[in-house]
């Protein structure tokens, strides 16, 4: 199915010159397009072809210049190209974006996958997009201004396309005393809004603290430290099994 979509947006694209004569054309006019995209009409006697600014002067298509039919699908798909790498840098305007992310933009916008490939390998090489930075400042981001626990973060940046071995990283540059901080942070405030007594605050943490994705680990240790900081209201032992319940 992604072949036969393929071919027929290739299809679409030569349509731009199909039924230009098989010879060489001189260029005897060209004028500036109205519209946010820099495009230019190229005026071939009664044929015309639009391209953007850029493709314009890298293939030097000034007055009286002339082009084969053969180089002019070329440039065709060489404008189509620069329309897709326009559109990803707008994306990039509003967010940065994973490699996954911006894949899936470009599809809604119908470019094909050859098309896009080419698109995300040029912005990588650009440092335009990088999943693996993307991946360090997400979890540093979630974890510490958030409160999220790397158990959520991980499973944020699986949703978004990242490759394992860069959520590794990621998340293994996160110290355990920021985790911690983050825990201890987000722990203490759901157990100071709790009212009642300390195995209360202790069965709704608890939970709370897992859901936002922080290990049972973690969360045991931050439900013993506020639990020691209220000794004085509670001396009682509660078993885990009991704070599940």
């Amino acid at each position: 199915m992604n072949d036969n979509y393929e071919q027929d947006m290739n299809q679409d694209i030569e349509q731009g010159v199909s039924h230009f004569p098989n010879e060489s054309l001189e260029i005897t006019r060209v004028e500036k397009l109205r519209g946010r995209e820099a495009r230019y009409m190229i005026s071939f006697g009664p044929y015309e072809l639009s391209v953007l600014e850029d493709v314009m002067i890298k293939y030097r298509m000034i007055k009286g210049n002339s082009f084969h039919k053969t180089e002019l699908e070329e440039i065709v798909i060489a404008d189509e190209k620069q329309r897709a790498y326009v559109q990803s840098l707008k994306f990039l305007e509003r967010k940065p974006r994973t490699r996954h992310e911006m894949a899936q933009k470009l599809k809604q916008k119908e470019y094909v996958d050859s098309i896009i490939e080419e698109v995300l390998s040029r912005l990588e090489r650009e440092r335009l997009i990088d999943d693996a930075f993307y991946a360090k400042e997400w979890a540093i981001q979630r974890i510490s201004n958030h409160r999220k626990g790397k158990l959520w973060v991980g499973q944020e940046l699986r949703q978004k396309g990242i490759a394992k071995e860069h959520i590794q990283l990621a998340l293994g540059e996160v110290s355990v005393e920021e985790e911690w901080d983050s825990a201890m942070t987000a722990g203490r405030k759901k157990w100071d809004q709790i009212k009642g007594d300390v195995l209360e605050k202790k069965r709704k943490t608890y939970p709370f603290l897992m859901r936002r994705g922080y290990s049972g680990e973690v969360t045991r240790k931050v439900i013993g430290q506020l639990q020691s900081q209220y000794t004085d209201e509670y001396t009682g032992e509660v078993d885990e099994e009991d704070i599940l319940d």
